[in-house]
């Protein structure tokens, strides 16, 4: 995505921003297709966190109350922040981390948006009380966004003053989140689809490579296709070399370059 068009997602957002009046069906379907667009518009899964983070603190930061932002995925036996919006932000969520403790942590485990207004009066977390307010924050507020199976995922939301988080921005943000899920759903779908393709792409080619080796031994050996193909796979095997490095390594020794597959798109 160029910064020209990152600009124009910046500028739609101030929009809606200033539209903000409509109803929470229509802020929806305004949150949901920036960020559906946001996906086709970029490379991978993290480059649209990235942004998605970007537009939150964009969304809810205003004159003397900055924001910071950061994306949590919960997978089994991993946790880690897969998007911030600064460094300050990746450093307030790896304190969560530290003490596996916190408002973001526990909206991402358990569904539901928690909010704290001042955490250094908040006993809900004594121990990540302690560390997290020596960084100088008051409030966080912490919105989950739904994915599908075991994974969880949080959108972690941080300032300086107390009680920086107003209704309105808590229902803003989780309406944000709903966006997020959805284009995040389908992010993944995309990348998935992605590695299917270029997974095929390789397995086609190295078949091709392995075709024209077999066909060059059943040349050499004037043996069967099924016979070729046994001998590649039993230097494969003495050799702890993949079938289609072997492949390759035959090809190359009657002086062929290691042919290429063509793809369509």
């Amino acid at each position: 995505m160029t910064n020209f068009d990152r600009s124009a997602q910046f500028s739609d957002m101030q929009e809606m921003e200033e539209d903000f009046s409509g109803t929470k069906k229509d802020r929806d379907r305004d949150y949901s297709g920036l960020l559906q667009d946001m996906v086709l518009e970029t490379d991978d899964v993290e480059s649209f966190l990235e942004d998605l983070t970007r537009l939150t603190v964009d969304a809810l930061s205003s004159s003397g109350n900055e924001v910071f932002c950061g994306v949590t995925l919960l997978r089994p036996n991993r946790v880690g922040t897969v998007a911030s919006s600064s460094p300050e932000a990746l450093r307030m969520d790896e304190v969560q981390y530290e003490f596996d403790d916190g408002p973001c942590l526990q909206a991402a485990r358990t569904n539901e948006t928690v909010l704290t207004g001042d955490i250094s009066l908040d006993s809900r977390w004594e121990e990540y009380t302690g560390a997290i307010s020596e960084l100088g924050l008051k409030s966080i507020l912490g919105v989950p966004i739904p994915l599908d199976g075991e994974t969880r995922c949080g959108l972690n939301i941080y300032a300086r003053e107390a009680n920086a988080f107003s209704d309105e921005m808590v229902r803003e943000a989780e309406d944000f989140a709903r966006g997020a899920s959805k284009s995040l759903r389908l992010a993944v779908r995309i990348a998935h689809l992605d590695e299917s393709r270029e997974n095929l792409k390789a397995a086609m080619s190295s078949r091709t490579t392995i075709d024209l080796a077999a066909g060059i031994i059943m040349a050499q050996n004037r043996c069967s296709q099924d016979a070729a193909v046994g001998i590649l796979r039993a230097a494969s095997s003495a050799r702890n070399m993949k079938l289609r490095d072997v492949a390759a390594a035959v090809v190359a020794s009657v002086g062929e370059k290691a042919p290429k597959t063509h793809f369509v798109d």
